[in-house]
């Protein structure tokens, strides 16, 4: 069991698992962007310092060119060729020309740039030369002589030896800082996804190192996130406790109650095995039937009030039509052979269907019938009603009896346990009216005690009803 219990937990998900998943996630992601980044710039960067050397060399050429008796003459500044020679591992291009296209000195196999650059505007671009990748620059001068005008383009090229190892160089730097930034990040994730997770360990400390009867609210500090949680398990040790505090009430009263019959019966029987008269035995014997009906009895109420204190605070509710309750309960709490009373029965005809436990209601309607039969007079009269109030809305019942009625001190103590009015009727146990109250409050509604004019007690019951 405990390795099975362990592999289910292995099987669950983590949420420091799942954070750090994510987060670690998060912060590899942004390094390789950041990496990205970092290259894109680092050739940027490389192209643009370059970039200048290449443009200011091709100018210095340009200005260098002139056109003499219709003679393209370039007295080429070597000078402009030296600014480029400061990257020694790469090789220098250089190209002039005219417009018309004739070469007028350099390497005339040098690729064309992909359009005629505009005078004052130089033309950059990559291209394959000799096997290597060569960056190029191409600029146009127009050139006057004293008889004749031309356009000079000039074009000068330099390998990307110098400007790869630029780039790579800040790439590799911004690789490290990259690096340094990522583990620090990742660090910072680890403290903060346990930091954050520390609350939790608090409160798994404090409900592990509680004894079981240790139902007191939850009292550490969480975060705000939390507070729905602790709250709802603070209401679920609340309603634990106050039903362990129920549960112990009823065992010592259970016990208490039981115990006076239980030590009569054994009595009874005691004296019915030392008495020879069969008179006296037949007496003792009747005696103990008493006992043991009203024990029966009582056990039965006890069973029915732990049963409404239990249904009652699971609250599987459903709608119930309170007509067909009404002859349901009828039908089990009137006795079926012997003298039966006399009951007048007025239901409305609208639906009056309300929302709870059918098996609690009808415990609670029988338990009321069953307290009309004992307590009313010859002939037993019983009037029942079921009518419908559309203010609240509600459903009304009533039971009316024709017996000695409720005395005005008695009104509330009749509702507590194992409690009797002074007019009740020998053999009751003192729970039918705690349990009928009982239930109906679990049900949102309230119950009434009232005299009858003429004599009688009328029970008036109002329970929310559903409307749909």
């Amino acid at each position: 069991m405990a390795e099975a219990a362990r592999a289910a937990a292995g099987r669950r998900d983590s949420i420091r698992k799942t954070l750090l998943i994510y987060l670690g996630a998060l912060s590899l992601i942004g390094a390789a962007l950041l990496f990205l980044a970092a290259r894109s710039y680092g050739r940027a960067a490389a192209d643009r310092s370059y970039d200048h050397l290449l443009i200011s060399s091709a100018l210095s050429i340009a200005d260098s060119v002139a056109l003499v008796d219709g003679q393209w003459q370039v007295d080429l500044p070597y000078a402009a060729l030296d600014l480029l020679a400061m990257a020694p591992e790469d090789r220098v291009y250089y190209r002039v020309s005219s417009r018309e296209g004739p070469t007028i000195t350099g390497y005339a196999d040098l690729p064309a740039p992909p359009s005629l650059p505009r005078d004052g505007q130089p033309r950059l671009f990559d291209a394959m030369y000799r096997g290597e990748n060569t960056r190029f620059v191409a600029v146009s001068r127009w050139v006057a002589g004293p008889a004749s005008q031309g356009q000079a383009i000039v074009q000068v090229g330099q390998t990307r030896r110098a400007r790869e190892a630029l780039a790579d160089d800040m790439v590799l730097r911004a690789l490290v800082a990259i690096v340094v930034l990522s583990l620090a990040a990742l660090a910072l994730v680890w403290i903060g996804v346990y930091r954050a997770l520390r609350p939790l360990q608090r409160l798994e400390r404090d409900l592990s190192e509680r004894e079981s009867s240790d139902l007191r609210p939850v009292g550490i500090d969480v975060p705000t996130e939390l507070d729905q949680t602790v709250e709802s398990l603070n209401r679920f040790m609340a309603r634990l406790s106050a039903s362990n505090e129920t549960l112990r009430a009823f065992m010592g009263e259970a016990a208490h109650q039981m115990r006076t019959p239980l030590a009569a019966l054994r009595a009874q029987a005691q004296l019915a095995l030392d008495e020879d008269d069969p008179a006296e035995q037949r007496r003792s014997l009747e005696t103990i039937e008493r006992n043991a009906s009203h024990m029966s009895r009582l056990l039965n109420q006890l069973l029915s009030d732990a049963s409404a204190i239990h249904r009652g605070n699971l609250q599987q509710f459903e709608t119930v039509e309170m007509a067909e309750l009404l002859h349901q309960a009828i039908y089990e709490a009137v006795p079926q052979s012997g003298p039966r009373p006399d009951l007048h029965l007025a239901a409305t005809s609208e639906p009056l269907r309300v929302r709870g436990d059918a098996l609690l209601l009808r415990e609670a309607i029988k338990n009321l019938i069953d307290n009309a039969l004992k307590h009313g007079r010859a002939p037993l009269q019983i009037a029942l009603t079921a009518s419908a109030e559309n203010v609240a809305p509600l459903a009304v019942l009533t039971i009316a009896d024709h017996g000695p009625g409720i005395a005005p001190a008695d009104a509330q103590t009749v509702f507590e346990r194992f409690a009797r009015g002074r007019d009740a009727a020998a053999g009751g146990a003192g729970l039918g009216l705690a349990i009928v109250k009982r239930i109906v409050e679990s049900h949102g509604g309230t119950i009434d005690l009232s005299n009858r004019v003429g004599g009688g007690l009328v029970v008036t019951l109002r329970l929310p009803r559903e409307l749909t």
